[in-house]
C-alpha cells in the first residue's frame, strides 16, 4: 500500500511541470494584460507632472471640504458675534445672541450650499 502511494506521488511530480508551465504562462499573459490596462489608464488620467491622478484627487477634495467647513464656521461665529454685540449694547440678555447664532447657522448653510453647487446664487 505504502509503495503505491509513493508511485502516486511520482505519477504527479511528472505532472506538476506541465501544470506550472501552463500557469506560468497564463500568469506572464495575464501580467502583459495588466500591465496593458494600466498604461492606458495612465495616459487618459494624466494630470500634472509629477503627482499621480489619486493623489491630486484627493488634494482638491480636502480643499473643497476645508473651504465648505470654514464657510459654515464663519456664518455662524459672525452671527454668534453679532448677536452678542447686541446683547452688550441692548441688554437684551441671550436673545440676541441666540436669534443671531441661528440666522448665522442658516447663513452659513446657504452658503455652503451655493458653494458646492447643489444651488444657483440666481432667482
Amino acid at each position: 500500500m505504502a509503495e503505491n502511494t509513493n508511485d502516486g506521488a511520482n505519477g504527479s511530480r511528472d505532472q506538476s511541470p506541465p501544470d506550472e508551465a501552463a500557469l506560468s504562462a497564463r500568469l506572464g499573459s495575464l501580467d502583459h494584460r495588466l500591465s496593458e490596462i494600466r498604461d492606458s489608464r495612465r495616459s487618459k488620467t494624466d494630470q500634472s507632472g509629477n503627482e499621480s491622478g489619486d493623489s491630486a484627487a484627493r488634494a482638491s477634495a480636502m480643499a473643497l471640504g476645508f473651504r465648505l467647513s470654514s464657510e459654515l464656521i464663519a456664518g455662524v461665529a459672525v452671527g454668534a458675534a453679532i448677536g452678542w454685540g447686541f446683547d452688550r449694547l441692548l441688554s437684551t440678555s441671550p436673545f440676541g445672541f441666540i436669534v443671531l447664532t441661528l440666522l448665522g447657522f442658516v447663513a452659513g448653510v446657504v452658503n455652503v450650499v451655493r458653494s458646492a453647487g447643489v444651488a444657483s446664487g440666481k432667482r
